[in-house]
């Protein structure tokens, strides 16, 4: 595909103190253009605190070859209400429309589930999209199947009585007739902050569940561990590849998960980020908290957050069972010098890192969402996780807003270099600062692509 030129992110006043509805921004990421790191559009919802959090396509690879498909249609769910916006980015690529509104009602009464996550485009046409609890706010990994042509809600995709006790991402890939699924917590445990106490009473997630592509079934659970919160999960690019990577927020591990010859899957810790010990903090140890990982388009390299740290990591994943550090950048997180936290034993740093500055604007909050260009030479990252997690660890970052960097992406050796012309700072949104979160290009990128 060409170059991007511009990028959407969904941008969040919940839990901001700003009583204004979220909002689609358009930004131009073209450095020959004279809008260059400018929002040129914005496209606020028609409700309050909605919680816009990741979207997705009505179309993409998966449709490849079908001429009747379109990628004209961004899913926008929202986490909090449960409302999933259709936007027209079509008519006009640069200036996005609503184009239709699923109400929480029909989540609630035609599935059972609330607080949708992560929607993916099917080959078939449709539509489909996870879930993380049920009506009520309890934890509950079911999945909603929107019609590709009219975004009318049909029902539950999976069959059968069983269904994980949480839910949060999910990859398929058909020619392994699979589907994984991941947890994060019960929505009203997560809805405004974090509990370390409900790690222990298990209302977050530790397992990758596997479901059976054809049939729709819930048919195994790989357990990562206890308080580990599997979060993002990706599978190779290459369609024929039976493993894949998934990152842990709360144990700052990353497992590769494979299929094993038997035909059932498992998971083996490839990477594993320690946690530091410290003072002036929620606990003694800190972890990375891994919140994003994407894989390059042609596999070779892993990316991921660390929220906390505050650092980037890149990977060579040529040996998917060797991973090979070759890259890492700091952007901010929680330890930087002259804050409130005091680093008293770190296995990896020998220092606290500087805080990050960047055209004068000394960055709050840590990397969060990536997103890498299709040649994989420019590393998207923003900064805000989610509004109720934002305000009690990062409270500056609620009232500064969230910014956009880019990293230079070596891609022959590996490396990578904070590009130190490009800031978007969405603390100077025309109705104040705003939680500017994942990143999405008009033609499909890494994360939301599925070839089959």
């Amino acid at each position: 595909g060409p170059r991007e030129e511009i990028v959407y992110l969904p941008c969040i006043y919940r839990n901001t103190g700003v009583e204004k509805p979220d909002y689609l921004a358009t930004v131009d990421v073209d450095p020959q253009s004279p809008h260059y790191c400018q929002v040129i559009h914005r496209l606020p919802m028609p409700n309050l605190k909605d919680e816009l959090h990741h979207s997705g396509w009505n179309a993409c690879s998966s449709c490849f070859g079908d001429a009747t498909k379109r990628r004209n249609r961004l899913i926008l769910p929202s986490l909090i209400s449960s409302r999933i916006y259709v936007v027209d980015v079509g008519t006009d690529m640069r200036a996005p429309r609503i184009h239709k509104i699923v109400e929480p009602v029909e989540l609630f009464w035609k599935g059972n589930v609330a607080n949708p996550h992560t929607s993916h485009c099917l080959g078939s046409g449709d539509i489909l999209i996870s879930c993380l609890g049920d009506p009520s706010g309890n934890g509950k990994g079911g999945f909603i199947l929107l019609d590709g042509e009219t975004f009318e809600v049909k029902g539950n995709w999976e069959n059968g009585e069983k269904v994980p006790p949480l839910g949060y991402d999910f990859w398929y890939q058909p020619r392994h007739n699979v589907l994984m699924s991941t947890e994060w917590g019960a929505p009203k445990v997560l809805a405004d902050g974090f509990n370390p106490a409900d790690v222990e009473r298990g209302h977050y997630g530790r397992r990758i569940n596997v479901w059976d592509w054809s049939t729709h079934t819930y048919v195994q659970a790989v357990d990562l561990g206890k308080g580990s919160i599997p979060l993002e999960i990706r599978f190779l690019h290459n369609p024929d590849a039976a493993e894949g990577f998934v990152g842990c927020a709360l144990s700052g591990a990353v497992h590769r998960f494979y299929k094993t010859e038997k035909g059932d899957w498992a998971a083996e810790k490839v990477i594993e980020v320690p946690s530091k010990k410290v003072q002036g903090w929620l606990l003694p140890d800190m972890p990375g908290l891994i919140t994003d990982i994407l894989i390059s388009l042609d596999d070779r390299f892993l990316y991921f957050s660390n929220w906390l740290h505050g650092d980037i990591r890149q990977y060579d994943i040529s040996d998917t069972r060797k991973p090979k550090l070759v890259g890492q950048v700091f952007l901010g997180g929680s330890i930087t010098k002259g804050g409130p936290v005091t680093v008293l034993e770190d296995k990896e740093l020998q220092h606290q890192p500087e805080p990050f500055v960047i055209k004068g604007k000394r960055v709050p909050g840590g990397p969060q969402m990536i997103q890498l260009s299709l040649d994989g030479k420019r590393l998207y990252v923003t900064s805000s996780l989610y509004s109720g997690w934002d305000k009690q660890f990062y409270p500056d970052l609620v009232k500064e807003g969230s910014v956009m960097l880019q990293i230079d992406v070596d891609t022959e050796r590996g490396g990578l270099k904070v590009n130190k012309n490009f800031l978007v700072d969405f603390g100077k949104e025309p109705d104040g600062p705003v939680l500017a979160h994942e990143i999405r290009y008009p033609g499909g990128d890494c994360t939301s692509d599925i070839w089959m």
